[in-house]
């Protein structure tokens, strides 16, 4: 049996994926006492995650290290103070855990990176071997980790995965997708009903899947793997099939997205229309090909988990 050591527990995707890892030994990373896990654990306390703790006496019999903590919101997130801050967590902390995990024995290490590392839109599906092109401080952050972890990883003979997950959704999922949830149950008439987009998403269950498959798999050496729940669908679909998905009738205006971005851009606000009505698909065809994986849910089935 495989022992794994775990950060980011207690967030949306780690406290999903703690439920799963029952057929391993689970130690945990933590600011806090864990109350909301259940299950018997190794837990090991740090008033916080930065690179001035010493991680070492956490790596004891552990096999694989699953980091998942981050920092993923910081106020005036694009000033380059904002990225000073991602990077205390997300850049200094991630390559010191790694050093230690290394440097104690530690056989993989796996990372959840971001899809904004290769960038924000596309109109063709973003690839592994694309060039990355992180424009937002966070996947800036998280790009500068993926190459210190390849340079551990050569230096050390360490393994490490990355996996570059699109929108992670699913029940009480926090932050974009939460307020996508939030409009649907609200059912409030909303001007979206034009956005043609094309987007990649992914089901928390899909994500926790691939992780768990990356622990033992032997080809995950090493590699970036993109993920989704390999489909993709428009803005306002999605918005559709969450509406009809929480018990209730769509009720989405055509307005053309030109006149929106016009008229968010008076207030402030064109960027949140940006994100609504651009295209970002992946291609996981590595991923599937390389790990013998494929989703296990459909979209369809991830959003009626949603409020099951």
């Amino acid at each position: 049996m495989k022992n794994i050591l775990l950060t980011g527990a207690t967030g949306f995707v780690g406290s999903n994926l703690f439920k799963c890892l029952n057929n391993y030994k689970v130690s945990v990373i933590t600011r806090n006492s864990l109350e909301v896990l259940d299950g018997a654990f190794r837990k090991f306390e740090f008033p916080d995650f930065s690179d001035d703790n010493d991680f070492t006496r956490c790596f004891y019999d552990i096999d694989c290290v699953i980091h998942l903590a981050a920092k993923a919101h910081v106020r005036e997130a694009q000033s380059e103070f904002a990225l000073d801050e991602f990077r205390k967590l997300n850049v200094l902390a991630t390559l010191k855990l790694a050093e230690q995990a290394a440097a104690k024995g530690v056989e993989r290490f796996i990372f959840v990176s971001s899809i904004g590392v290769n960038g924000v839109s596309n109109t063709l599906p973003f690839s592994h071997l694309d060039e990355a092109n992180p424009t937002e401080n966070y996947a800036i952050s998280k790009y500068e980790a993926e190459v210190g972890l390849r340079k551990i990883a050569k230096d050390t003979g360490m393994d490490v995965v990355i996996i570059r997950p699109p929108l992670v959704y699913g029940k009480n999922a926090p932050g974009n997708f939460g307020a996508l949830l939030k409009l649907a149950e609200k059912n409030l008439p909303l001007p979206l009903g034009a956005v043609n987009n094309q987007r990649s998403f992914v089901a928390v269950d899909n994500l926790v899947n691939l992780i768990i498959t990356c622990i033992e798999h032997p080809n995950a050496a090493n590699q970036v793997f993109l993920v989704s729940d390999d489909e993709t669908i428009s803005t306002s679909n999605i918005l559709i099939k969450l509406t009809l998905a929480s018990g209730k009738k769509p009720w989405l205006i055509p307005v053309p997205v030109s006149i929106l971005k016009l008229v968010a851009s008076f207030f402030g606000k064109k960027a949140i229309v940006e994100r609504l009505s651009n295209s970002l698909t992946v291609d996981i065809e590595h991923t599937k090909k390389t790990l013998s994986w494929k989703p296990p849910i459909t979209l369809d089935e991830g959003i009626r988990r949603c409020f099951k």
